[in-house]
């Protein structure tokens, strides 16, 4: 007869930064959902970037490939640099997650979607569908894995609760303010 495998919680390294953590682990819709415009221009201008350069480098110093030779090696340059945006896009929002760049505004933005969680009962950060041990191991594989994005681009898809931070602070703000809203009644 088989047994499940022991639950195991392993709990993220500490990392000492000037800004609090907000998820070692976030899943990517919260990466792509907590991104500043800031992060689009950014990203928007380095994917840019390299076409233009591209294009630039032609005019400057022409190959003479010809009409056929230009286009793919454009569309090339193109996709590098949509590729490259991207990444820096990425960087720059879970970068805050981690606490690694200012994050005042993440921070606010955490506190009230967990807290209006909290308020109408709804897990944390979803539910899964995988095992608690699935969920586990899918955590220890993702965990602070934007640090080694530019080299395996590696993304959080699955929704777990292990994500080194202390969820009290939502359920006791959550309390503050039902109590604060029963005595204003």
């Amino acid at each position: 007869m088989a047994t499940q495998p022991p639950k195991v919680l392993v709990p993220p390294k500490g990392t000492k930064t000037d800004y609090p953590l907000i998820d070692s682990d976030p899943h990517i819709k919260r990466v792509f959902g907590y991104a500043r415009p800031s992060d689009y221009a950014v990203g928007g201008s380095m994917a840019a970037a390299s076409p233009i350069a591209f294009w630039v480098m032609e005019r400057v110093s022409p190959s003479h490939v010809g009409k056929g030779g230009f286009a793919p090696v454009m569309r090339l340059a193109t996709a590098i640099g949509l590729l490259g945006g991207l990444h820096i896009f990425y960087q720059r929002s879970i970068n805050r997650f981690y606490g690694f760049t200012e994050n005042a505004r993440e921070v606010q933005i955490d506190m009230r979607e967990m807290v209006d969680k909290v308020k109408k009962g709804e897990p944390l950060y979803g539910t899964s569908q995988l095992s608690e041990y699935l969920q586990g191991v899918a955590t220890r594989n993702s965990r602070f894995s934007g640090l080694f994005l530019h080299v395996i681009p590696w993304f959080n898809l699955v929704n777990h609760n292990q994500h080194g931070v202390d969820t009290a602070k939502y359920y006791q703000q959550a309390e503050r303010e039902l109590e604060s809203e029963r005595l204003a009644k």
